[in-house]
């Protein structure tokens, strides 16, 4: 016998007992019995008669709101629980990302604990030590996918309370920053390789600013390379790589002219492609994708950023001044960050760059795509040597004694 002698709780009253066996006090609440014919009585355990107490005073609360806390149900289950159901529709590359996350950085350290008996400071722990070695954007995902994950549990009666949700994001490691091409590093990109596919895509994404994701969705009966008389060159950006050919947002869906080079480049390339197609026995369509991958299907972001770094390599080769150092360090996004950046630099106002590149403020374009491209802002002191020129020569030669 583990359990001392006790009298009978009547349906819906509490009880607290010791348990020898589990070293701890017991409290139960007698809720009849179930439709199987067996006792319903939920319990909860503890050091103390009051840490019981108080334990069932919240057990109490839950069953009022209908909420059946499991003393067994883990972190674990709860988050793969919420990977299984709650990422219905998104991208399967994105349910990717979060699986990868959620069983690093989240399973591997709390997926073992109860998650009833979760509690706010071991959550603060968690990142703290996290913090030290992910980025902020890292950090804030791994923290977005245990609240969701518990919230999905609340939504299912599980648990009372998401205690994720009590705490803040204490500072990260700094992320990767993004760079921005100098002119003369574009230029560079821009003479090399021509006549390539990668050549006309770069050419594309660095005068434009059309998004990555844009673009390998793009097809030809977007692309109006030679307009008509009194018309200028577009490109009609409406589709991307996104589940259902959805833009990123609203404001993307957009049309933008293209520069009379970009222009150039994408007419010869398209009379390339044509031949080439006929070459192999092929038919072009207008409705066929401007850059298909090897198998005629969308091309990978892989595959894009592969021959970038490629494009790359060899323009560092073949013009040194450009600098390129670590072409493994670029990314096919920082095409974009560029566009933005030398049209900056050149005095195009950001209101204007932010339309061009569907963001529906200046915030985003400032904070996350401008980047300075002079090493030296000089105009301030400048300005500052023309004001106080005319007066150091008004005191040339007075007294320094009052």
């Amino acid at each position: 016998m583990t359990e001392e002698k006790r009298s009978r709780a009547g349906n819906g009253d509490d009880s607290i007992y010791w348990d020898k066996s589990k070293n701890r006090y017991i409290g139960a609440i007698s809720l009849g019995h179930t439709p199987a014919g067996k006792r319903n009585r939920p319990k909860v355990s503890g050091k103390t008669k009051a840490e019981v107490r108080v334990k069932l005073r919240e057990k109490r609360r839950e069953l009022e709101k209908g909420i059946k806390t499991s003393a067994t149900y883990t972190v674990e289950q709860a988050v793969m629980d919420w990977l299984a159901r709650g990422l219905k529709g998104r991208e399967a590359s994105s349910v990717k990302v979060y699986t990868s996350l959620a069983r690093n950085h989240v399973i591997s350290a709390l997926g073992k604990a109860k998650l009833h008996e979760l509690e706010a400071d071991e959550v603060d722990d968690w990142l703290d030590v996290r913090a030290k070695s992910l980025s902020y954007e890292s950090l804030r995902r791994v923290l977005w996918i245990l609240r969701s994950s518990i919230a999905h549990a609340q939504r299912r009666g599980r648990v009372g309370v998401n205690v994720a949700e009590f705490v803040d994001l204490p500072d990260a490691q700094a992320g990767r920053p993004s760079k921005s091409l100098s002119l003369v590093q574009a230029q560079a990109l821009l003479s090399t390789r021509q006549g390539s596919w990668i050549h006309a895509y770069v050419v594309l994404a660095l005068l434009t600013g059309i998004r990555t994701e844009e673009e390998r969705a793009l097809t030809w009966d977007h692309v109006y390379a030679k307009a008509g008389e009194g018309e200028q060159p577009r490109v009609d950006v409406w589709r991307s790589v996104r589940r259902g050919g959805e833009t990123k947002t609203r404001l993307s869906r957009r049309s933008l002219a293209m520069p009379l080079q970009a222009a150039k480049v994408m007419e010869a390339y398209r009379l390339r492609q044509e031949e080439e197609f006929r070459a192999v026995g092929l038919e072009w369509s207008a409705q066929g994708l401007v850059f298909p991958g090897p198998c005629g299907g969308q091309r990978s972001s892989t595959n894009v950023l592969k021959n970038l770094r490629s494009l790359l390599k060899e323009a560092g080769l073949k013009y040194p001044k450009a600098e390129f150092r670590k072409p493994g360090e670029w990314t096919t996004r920082e095409l974009r960050t560029s566009f933005v950046s030398l049209l900056s630099d050149t005095g195009v106002p950001i209101e204007v760059i932010a339309k061009l590149v569907g963001h529906s403020t200046t915030a985003t374009t400032e904070r996350f795509y401008r980047k300075q491209i002079r090493p030296v802002i000089a105009e301030g002191a400048e300005a500052m040597d023309a004001v106080f020129d005319s007066e150091r020569d008004d005191c040339q030669g007075a007294s320094t004694d009052t």
